[in-house]
């Protein structure tokens, strides 16, 4: 018999299985886009050298956020058959990626009113909870978690589905816990040229994939540029195709002219 060894995931696996499992029972649609984020990236590479503290990850925060705000049916919540529950704020989930017990985990981070924040705070954030020391019993970072959270690894796995289901039946609740936008950036790990389509409770979500150059006809010429791949899930009980269309044109030009910078 060959040798084996036996590996435990941390406990906050088990969240990412729960949200597999519910995610995949919610009607999204999916799209692949590719930007042509050549002139943005210089602008941030300016903005750097003049001694502002500002990531690639933050300002697309920040753009997509913005953006909702003027299409803000795309994040909301369907309650019941007919309600569709929107909010003033948009509230950003990303994941961390974290060290628990020698294992390298994502750990969930919500910026509230990503829409009302600057580039620079969004990013400052981001990299305080990088540099967060954390245990096994942490649930999310930043945010002071309650005992029901706390006792959420001790339940069986249909009761904690059950409290994902209760989560999105209220849309209140689920947006001061888990925000009404996701965003993951796994694809920028690596060299993989692709997208990667992630499974989500949420509204509304963003897999930011890895940026490469290619060659692109601008003004009948061709030019090397860099592309971001980018899949974005929306959920088709609240939005049509039309809307979805309109919103990720506007996106697509808030990101290549590059907005906010």
């Amino acid at each position: 018999m060959s040798d084996f060894k036996i590996n435990y995931f941390p406990k906050t696996r088990l969240a990412t299985l729960d949200i597999c499992t519910v995610g995949l029972q919610k009607h999204h649609i999916s799209a692949m886009i590719e930007f042509d984020v050549t002139d943005s990236r210089e602008k941030i590479k300016q903005l750097k050298r003049n001694g502002n503290k500002i990531s690639f990850t933050a300002w697309l925060i920040k753009v997509i956020s913005n953006t909702i705000k003027e299409y803000e049916t795309v994040a909301g919540y369907l309650q019941g058959k007919r309600k569709v529950i929107t909010f003033t704020d948009i509230n950003v989930s990303i994941a961390v990626e974290k060290e628990v017990n020698g294992q390298k985990v994502p750990i969930p981070l919500v910026i509230e009113k990503a829409n009302e924040k600057s580039i620079e705070s969004i990013t400052k954030q981001i990299n305080d909870a990088t540099a967060q020391q954390l245990t096994e019993k942490d649930i999310v970072l930043q945010s002071k978690s309650s005992r029901m959270e706390r006792i959420y690894y001790a339940l069986p796995g249909f009761i904690r589905r059950g409290f994902w289901n209760y989560l999105l039946k209220h849309p209140q609740l689920a947006h001061s816990k888990m925000g009404n936008v996701a965003i993951t950036s796994v694809g920028m790990i690596g060299r993989i040229n692709g997208w990667f389509i992630p499974i989500s409770v949420h509204p509304i979500c963003f897999g930011i994939g890895k940026i490469t150059k290619k060659p692109v006809v601008i003004d009948d010429k061709i030019e090397i540029r860099e592309i971001l791949n980018m899949s974005v899930l929306i959920d088709h009980d609240v939005v049509d195709g039309g809307l979805m269309a309109r919103f990720i044109s506007k996106l697509s030009d808030n990101i290549e002219n590059g907005k906010e910078l």
